[in-house]
């Protein structure tokens, strides 16, 4: 399946740039000893930068699949386009790892659609968080499933 999600015309302000890679310096050793942020599952992402290829570290909240992969959700804070790490994924889905419960995983990445994303997201939408995301943009908040390798 392929990557297939464009961006809104409408949406949050998300931050960007030196800002969000501070909050992600910061952020990433304690997910990686917790496992949680906010009070929900959280992981540190590792992509390969679609421009730079370098990599880079994105601290995101994970919900369990049911065949035992993560599933993450591009949410942006609702922003009108898509996050950074979700392009880095597109370019190279093979490229990528996740730190989550204590271990470093190398993972393969897939957008979910159709029925599998309707599936997914009646689950994830149930915690209000990422159900006040969608409803913040008009574009439809991919689903991404992480499965080792």
């Amino acid at each position: 399946m392929s990557f297939e999600i464009s961006a809104g015309t409408r949406g949050a302000w998300a931050p960007k740039g030196p800002f969000v890679r501070l909050v992600n310096k910061v952020l990433a050793p304690m997910i990686r000893r917790k496992g949680r942020f906010g009070g929900m599952n959280a992981l540190v992402l590792t992509t390969v930068g679609r421009k730079s290829g370098e990599e880079r570290q994105s601290p995101l909240a994970w919900f369990p699949g049911p065949d035992g992969s993560w599933l993450i959700v591009a949410s942006a804070n609702g922003a009108a386009s898509n996050p950074g790490w979700y392009h880095n994924l597109r370019a190279n889905p093979d490229k990528a790892r996740i730190d989550v419960d204590g271990k470093t995983i190398e993972v393969r990445a897939q957008q979910l659609q159709g029925e599998e994303r309707a599936q997914a997201w009646a689950e994830i939408s149930k915690n209000e968080r990422f159900a006040t995301y969608q409803e913040k943009t008009d574009r439809q908040l991919p689903i991404i499933k992480l499965t080792a390798k």
